[in-house]
């Protein structure tokens, strides 16, 4: 069994001081996709490479605490892929791809950090241009290999992917817009949205972000922000999947599924 789990940390110095590694270490994923290290190569040297024995490949942006991606396992990749090839996004610190490719197959984990639009116009914008550069990208890299996407993707699908529905249908992370992309995502382009396909109906037990204000944590106000999006046949092998909501190691909750494969 092979267990993958996605985190956005919201800074990697503040989620290892609330108990990351000891977590990490507790739950004992084989792979842990993280988002959001704010971090760069210096703040990570000697401190970050590692959490709890697996090696650590990242992703930074070139803004000081700002955005970051990256990979912990104990895999030794035969390739690592740093960006998607758009300076706008791999300035930001959005893409990190592992392959794992031996004579017979090819298979990659990526970390992916999509951008929010909740800070206005500008961002919203961004937002949408990461949409359409990524949505091909995916694509090609189907025609060619297996792969797992983990990552803090700031859109929720479907009226039970967040608490008040109704009061979001014109706020970033649940416009129209963002929903008929996943929605072609899943559909035509042929990816599967995995926690989706082992709990279709989980409405509460599936958020994984709170909004730091009032009591949305405490009253479980939640977003169901975090995926694992993988290719059909990986997609398959997954057995079963949990969000691990009381580990506060940021806004977000981890999110762990189970693989029966080797990767």
């Amino acid at each position: 069994m092979f267990k993958l789990s996605s985190l956005n940390l919201n800074g990697i110095r503040s989620a290892t001081s609330k108990g990351l590694a000891a977590w990490v270490a507790a739950t004992r994923p084989d792979c842990i996709c993280v988002q959001e290290v704010k971090a760069q190569a210096p703040d990570v040297a000697g401190r970050f490479e590692q959490l709890a024995g697996l090696q650590g490949y990242f992703h930074f942006a070139q803004k000081k605490g700002y955005s970051g991606v990256g990979i912990y396992t104990p895999l030794t990749p035969s390739d690592v892929v740093v960006g998607l090839g758009v300076p706008e996004f791999d300035d930001e610190g959005r893409y990190l791809e592992l392959r794992f490719d031996t004579a017979g197959r090819k298979r990659s984990l990526i970390s992916c950090y999509f951008p929010s639009g909740s800070s206005g116009e500008e961002r919203q914008q961004a937002k949408f241009r990461f949409l359409d550069a990524v949505y091909p990208h995916l694509q090609s890299l189907k025609a060619q290999r297996e792969f797992i996407l983990c990552g803090d993707v700031n859109i929720a699908l479907q009226e039970i992917d967040l608490k008040n529905w109704k009061g979001n249908l014109k706020n970033s992370g649940f416009l129209p817009e963002e929903r008929a992309w996943m929605t072609r995502l899943l559909g035509e382009g042929g990816l599967v949205d995995v926690y989706r396909r082992l709990e279709p109906s989980a409405g509460e037990t599936a958020y994984t972000w709170w909004s730091n204000r009032g009591q949305a944590y405490a009253k479980n106000v939640g977003w169901r922000l975090d995926y694992q999006i993988a290719t059909p046949a990986l997609a398959q092998c997954a057995r079963q999947a949990g969000v691990y909501k009381d580990a506060r190691f940021s806004d977000h909750a981890p999110l762990t599924i189970d693989y029966a494969l080797d990767f």
